[in-house]
């Protein structure tokens, strides 16, 4: 089965379980894969026979910056079944939703949350 991945995609939102999280705000990085039949648009060199990869970024965009979330596995739940429902043909999806800026007393480069819909 194919898939179509957007890695990496950077948004600066409101999350968290803090106060400050809530008003300060904080940088929050997302990577998508959508599982999918890409035979059709391979041949036939159409957008429309594909998922069209802006679409993707706008929802998560939308999602992200929106409303203020407390938790990560909100976040994912909710574009993981976002793009799940929103697309005929998914086989699967998987969000990871990565949050850099943990405010743990200790060292580490991120904490990171993986939410998968369907068959990956």
């Amino acid at each position: 089965m194919d898939k179509i991945v957007l890695k990496n995609m950077g948004f600066y939102g409101y999350h968290g379980n803090l106060k400050s999280e809530k008003s300060l705000g904080q940088r929050f990085f997302v990577d998508v894969e959508i599982k999918t039949d890409l035979t059709k648009a391979g041949q036939s060199d159409e957008l429309e026979d594909s998922i069209n990869y802006v679409e993707v970024y706008n929802i998560v965009n939308a999602i992200m910056t929106g409303e203020s979330r407390n938790l990560l596995e909100r976040l994912g739940a909710l574009i993981a079944d976002k793009l799940y429902q929103h697309y005929q043909g998914v086989v699967g999806v998987a969000v990871t939703v990565r949050k850099p800026s943990v405010p743990i007393a200790g060292m580490l480069d991120y904490v990171e949350v993986v939410t998968t819909r369907g068959q990956m």
